[in-house]
């Protein structure tokens, strides 16, 4: 029996869809975090249940082949990366297992392969939207930076390697101005203090820059000072809002926003397309793979003139207006108002005018549509983690598309939709593993799901 307290020697066999590297103690299964397939180490059990235990690493014996030293200082505290250790190569190589094996425990698939898993040449700082929380350290001082793992403890960090350079010279500077000022950090405990977070976002296409201070009250006093700050970094700061958010959760945005400096919006191109960007517009946050992702799903799903193209969980259209170049005519469902707003503008400012959307629920609005005699020669899926719904892939498999692209942020509800899609008669013909977010356990895909039914 493993004993809690007590000291082991362990050789990692995998690695979970979590991170944590996994191996067995006397047929009993640990989980270690911080160890990757291949790693013989030294550890101490901490926690053990019923049917597996937790580890924490105290030496390294054997190091993997695919383990390497991580680039940041703080990696191990921080709960941003989780895979840092791992070489990028076998990172990738580990997330083409997460999916499939996720689609043959959970789809049942049990040949299931994916075809290609793609990742980036350089993958550093990749990600166009980024936020800081502010808080303060024990002395009293204003910090600055991510969250620890599983927790709300703030991890000071001055710059982050998955974020554009500027990002730790707009936090600096807003944490200068609080000095300069007297405005205080927000302290979630006692619910006081003023300035919330640093919410930063910006367009590869031509370098803009939104900067976005959330606080909790109204406004924050002399904005001026804060601006020429901001102005001091860079040139390339376009857009700066205050936003408020006085409420006693851990919702990143309030609802509402006050333009203090520039433009109402920031403006990037994706696949050929200009969207208007504002602080609460969905957008995918790793520009360059997301152009990967969906020029394979527009592969994928072989659009000519004369097809109607459903996207269901369109979001601001992405997907919806660059599809619109090959169809007939697309149609994007999407539950949140602003990101149809968006959509519907994006498709204006763009001359597109065979793309109409819809603000309601997929489980709402597609069953409707198909009533009402809509078939979709094409149906898009990208829905969010938790996946779709029965309701949905139902009214989307009466009406018999061509093609399904299923196109996944969570291999485990990709798995469980694929299997019901198999179901009912469309099976995983193609398949495309995407790195969105290097160094992290996420990872994209998107499935080609084709109609084979016997006798058609």
């Amino acid at each position: 029996m493993v004993e809690k307290n007590k000291h082991y020697n362990i050789e990692i066999t995998d690695v979970t869809s979590d991170g944590n590297g996994v191996g067995k103690i006397d047929g009993f299964t640990v989980f270690v975090p911080l160890t990757v397939t291949g790693d013989t180490a030294e550890i101490v059990v901490i926690k053990v249940l019923s049917h597996y235990a937790v580890g924490r690493m105290l030496n390294l014996i054997t190091p993997s082949p695919m383990r390497q030293e991580p680039q940041c200082n703080v990696y191990k505290r921080c709960g941003g990366c989780h895979l840092q250790h791992i070489k990028y190569k076998s990172q990738l190589d580990i997330k083409r297992g997460f999916i499939e094996s996720a689609m043959e425990r959970i789809g049942g698939f049990d040949d299931f392969r994916v075809d290609e898993m793609l990742g980036m040449d350089n993958p550093v700082r990749y990600r166009n939207k980024c936020i800081f929380p502010i808080g303060a350290d024990k002395n009293g001082d204003t910090i600055s930076g991510f969250y620890a793992r599983r927790s709300h403890e703030i991890i000071p960090i001055n710059d982050c390697q998955s974020t554009i350079r500027e990002s730790g010279a707009i936090v600096r500077a807003v944490k200068e101005y609080m000095k300069a000022t007297g405005v205080t950090p927000y302290d979630e405990a006692t619910h006081t203090g003023l300035v919330r977070r640093v919410f930063i976002r910006d367009a590869r296409s031509n370098g803009e820059i939104m900067v976005v201070v959330s606080v909790n009250g109204k406004s924050l006093p002399d904005t001026d000072a804060l601006i020429s700050r901001f102005l001091a970094v860079s040139d390339k700061i376009v857009s700066v809002y205050i936003n408020i958010n006085e409420k006693r959760t851990n919702t990143v945005l309030g609802e509402k926003n006050k333009l203090i400096y520039g433009k109402s919006y920031i403006e990037d191109t994706l696949c050929g397309i200009k969207f208007k960007i504002s602080p609460h517009s969905f957008y995918q946050i790793n520009p360059y793979m997301t152009e990967t992702l969906y020029r394979r799903a527009l592969d994928y799903a072989d659009i000519s003139s004369s097809d109607t193209v459903l996207d269901v969980y369109c979001g601001i259209g992405t997907i919806s207006l660059a599809a619109s170049k090959a169809a007939k005519k697309v149609v994007g469902i999407e539950i949140v108002p602003q990101a149809v707003k968006d959509a519907k503008e994006n498709a204006e400012n763009n001359g597109i005018n065979n793309a109409e959307f819809y603000a309601e629920s997929a489980e709402t609005a597609v069953p409707k549509l198909i009533e009402q005699g809509m078939r979709p020669d094409i149906v898009i899926l990208d829905p969010p983690r938790k996946g779709s719904d029965e309701l949905t892939l139902k009214s989307i498999v009466a009406a018999k598309p061509k093609r399904i692209v299923y196109v996944s942020c969570n291999p485990s509800t990709l798995a469980r939709d694929a299997r019901y899609l198999a179901e009912h008669g469309y099976f995983p013909t193609n398949s495309t593993g995407v790195d969105m977010f290097p160094h992290t356990t996420h990872v994209e895909c998107v499935v080609l799901m084709s109609r084979i039914c016997s006798g058609e």
